[in-house]
């Protein structure tokens, strides 16, 4: 991880650290973690944060801020962001949020210690880099995720030998 990086991730770090932010991404995890429990057949449910919830200032290019919370036991698959850098960090309980790409994943278990090192509770994604989550089966693994584009133009890319760019792609919110 570049010093540059480092930083970054440091600032996102401390803007989470602060109580309010802390409550209201519970709030925010609470309700994710609902639509998941409706949604049987999801291995995920998500929700885009407002930037203005954090009250310190993030770095410039963070255009984004989401909470994810994927199913115990699920493996989401394959998945990259061809317009966005990914920084993700563990908020409540444990996954391994993989990089490479299929045959060749990297494993990269995250924690949610408040006090474990940031490279054990963050992970730094580039853009159009497959990464692919692996949930712990014990529980629910609650995230916040930034990104480099607003939350309207968040596209999820997967792939699919059925089309002949070979992969197929989404909006979170479906625009």
């Amino acid at each position: 991880m570049t010093a540059g990086e480092r930083s970054r991730l440091e600032l996102l770090d401390a803007a989470l650290r602060s109580d309010s932010v802390r409550e209201h991404t519970r709030s925010v995890v609470v309700r994710v973690r609902e639509q998941l429990a409706r949604r049987k057949d999801a291995l995920m449910s998500w929700e885009p944060v407002p930037l203005d919830v954090f009250a310190t200032t993030l770095p410039p290019e963070i255009r984004s801020a989401w909470v994810f919370v994927l199913r115990a036991g699920a493996d989401t698959g394959a998945e990259r962001h061809p317009n966005s850098h990914q920084r993700m960090m563990s908020f409540e309980g444990s996954g391994d949020l993989q990089t490479g790409r299929p045959g060749k994943w990297q494993s990269n278990v995250l924690v949610s210690e408040p006090d474990a090192p940031l490279e054990r509770r963050w992970i730094s994604i580039q853009t159009n880099v497959w990464h692919r989550p692996v949930i712990d089966a014990n529980a629910d693994w609650a995230v916040v995720s930034f990104h480099t584009v607003p939350a309207e133009e968040l596209i999820e890319e997967r792939p699919d030998d059925n089309r002949d760019a070979g992969t197929k792609q989404m909006k979170y919110l479906g625009k």
